[in-house]
């Protein structure tokens, strides 16, 4: 078993403890990437609640391809998870080779991973945020606080990727690509806090 795949194995309690060590890894990407497993798995439960319900019969086939997609979104931030653990790893590797244009290569290499890692994971936030307002008027009401708690940490994802990408952008040689980047990011965070919103005037009602 890979380090990776053995820090997915770990409790909670562990990962947490693991977290705080003096070791580079998990960081705030690897935070990132298990808090977006987290939050699918909350827009799961309360899906999972709803479904099969007469007052939503209405819904099943919504339903039934919400499911699919969040189950597939979860497994792909475990994935994640690992991915940024094994960039990292890279990026120390390339610190340490000698001088000279193969090392340059392979350190632009590196921060693009870097910076491709947490922008995947923001795009995958994106779409979760996407099947849970599409949800939101078509959710169990005694879970409509489990759904808004799966936007709030999605885009929690979203900021935490976002942090990952400015710190990484100004090491690009090319500046204007860097200056793009941060814009999408940017961007990309006001797209997730909006639909967070919008989640939440959907289910306001329920939570006065």
């Amino acid at each position: 078993m890979s380090e990776t795949e053995d820090m997915l194995s770990m409790s909670v309690r562990d990962f947490a403890a693991q977290t705080a060590a003096k070791t580079p890894t998990p960081g705030g990407g690897s935070v990132a990437g298990v808090v977006g497993a987290v939050a699918v798995g909350l827009g799961e439960m309360a899906l999972n609640f709803t479904r099969g319900k007469k007052k939503f019969a209405a819904h099943k086939d919504l339903h039934s391809s919400v499911a699919k997609r969040l189950a597939r979104a979860r497994g792909m931030f475990e994935d994640l998870v690992c991915d940024d653990m094994a960039a990292y790893k890279y990026y120390q590797e390339t610190t340490r080779m000698d001088d000279g244009p193969e090392k340059d290569e392979a350190v632009q290499l590196a921060v693009a991973e870097a910076i491709n890692i947490p922008r995947e994971m923001t795009k995958l936030a994106l779409a979760v945020l996407g099947d849970l307002d599409e949800l939101s008027d078509k959710c169990n009401p005694y879970l409509v606080s489990d759904l808004v708690a799966s936007a709030a940490l999605s885009v929690a994802v979203v900021r935490l990727s976002d942090y990952n990408v400015r710190i990484n952008a100004p090491n690009l040689t090319d500046a204007n690509e860097a200056d793009e980047i941060r814009a999408a990011s940017t961007g990309d965070l006001k797209k997730a806090a909006k639909l967070r919103d919008a989640i939440e005037a959907a289910v306001k009602q329920y939570l006065p």
